[in-house]
Formats: C-alpha cells, sequence, structure tokens
C-alpha cells in the first residue's frame, strides 16, 4: 500500500511543481499581448490563444496536486474540529462515494469529446490560431485519470490512519489533536482495563 501511496504521490508532486511553471508563463505572455498591442499595434492570435491553454492546462493538470495538499475548498464544517480518526472516515467515504465515481463520470462524458476531437486533429477555429486543440480537451481526461489515482491515495492513507497508523494519524492532525486523541485513547483503554477487572 506504501508503494502505491509514493509513486502516485511522487508523480503528481513532480507534475504540479512542473505545471505551476505555467502561471508565471501566463502572466508573461499576457504582459507581451498587452505590450504589442498597445504599444507597437501588433496583435498575434496565437499568443492569446496560448493564455486559454495554459489556464486549462494549469488548473486540469494541477487539481490531483492540490487534493494531494489538501488545497482544495471544504464545505464539511464538522471536518476542521475532527479528531484524526474520524477525518480518515471522512476522507475515505468522500473518495468512494463522491470522487471516484465523479471522475468515472467525467471519463466515460469526455472521451467520445476527446475521442472525436483527436480523430479530426482538432484546432483552432482561426488559421493563425493554435492547432491542438485536440491536446487541450485531452487534459480532461488526464485531470479525471490523476485526481482519480490522488484519490486511491486518499483512500490508502485513511485505510491505514483509521487501522491506527501513526504517521497517517499525524498527518491528519494539528499538535493539539494528537494530544486530544492521545488522552482519548488511553482514558479508553482504562475503561476497557476497568471493565475487565
Amino acid at each position: 500500500m506504501r508503494q502505491i501511496i509514493n509513486v502516485i504521490d511522487g508523480l503528481n508532486e513532480r507534475i504540479g511543481k512542473v505545471v505551476c511553471w505555467l502561471a508565471l508563463a501566463m502572466v508573461v505572455v499576457q504582459f507581451t499581448v498587452v505590450v504589442l498591442r498597445y504599444v507597437f499595434g501588433v496583435s498575434f492570435l496565437w499568443m492569446q490563444e496560448s493564455i486559454v491553454y495554459m489556464h486549462g492546462f494549469l488548473f486540469m493538470l494541477a487539481a490531483a496536486y492540490t487534493l494531494k495538499h489538501d488545497g482544495h475548498v471544504r464545505a464539511d464544517i464538522f471536518y476542521r474540529e475532527a479528531l484524526p480518526r474520524k477525518k480518515a472516515r471522512v476522507n475515505l467515504f468522500g473518495s468512494v462515494f463522491f470522487l471516484l465515481p465523479m471522475c468515472a463520470v467525467i471519463l466515460y462524458t469526455a472521451y467520445p469529446y476527446v475521442y472525436q476531437s483527436w480523430s479530426i486533429l482538432e484546432g483552432s477555429n482561426e488559421a493563425s490560431g493554435i492547432q491542438g486543440r485536440y491536446l487541450q480537451k485531452t487534459a480532461i481526461m488526464v485531470f479525471a485519470v490523476l485526481v482519480a489515482a490522488q484519490g486511491i491515495v486518499m483512500i490508502c492513507r485513511s485505510t491505514l490512519a483509521i487501522k491506527g497508523d501513526k504517521a497517517e494519524l499525524e498527518e491528519l492532525s494539528h499538535e493539539e489533536d494528537l494530544e486530544i486523541a492521545d488522552a482519548l485513547a488511553r482514558a479508553q483503554a482504562l475503561k476497557e482495563q476497568e471493565g475487565a477487572n
């Protein structure tokens, strides 16, 4: 299980660190487009389209990296205050019943769309645009695969935490949460000991 976690985490970490440079590239290209247009009166459609491509690739390919670092917004108001094992249960439930099925739906619905785009090597509607729209659409499927893979990591980590793996429990908690969890575990152990006597 650890090997799966390490491989997928490592892959998403590397992809995220590479793709994050697209944010800087977007700013530089957008600045260049503005300067060329308003100072020199020159415009290149391929440069303008490249910003849309970079924006799409940045968000689609870095989503799993963001999930790995718990950077997505959570709607669960109880999660933040929960003990590590409860957080692990929430992560496990959410991954199995929401994240993975949603990735499957995205893959299922995107496949014909992406397949059609590849079959005609779809490009820009404009002659001077980027002739690689099929690559942009492929990012949808890559997004679903990477996020599903990170969801599998979440399931593995949650399972380990529920089973009592110290490293995973520490990952899910803050220092004070660990102290509370240890105190509760000791109290539970004392109760069980007293019940046995």
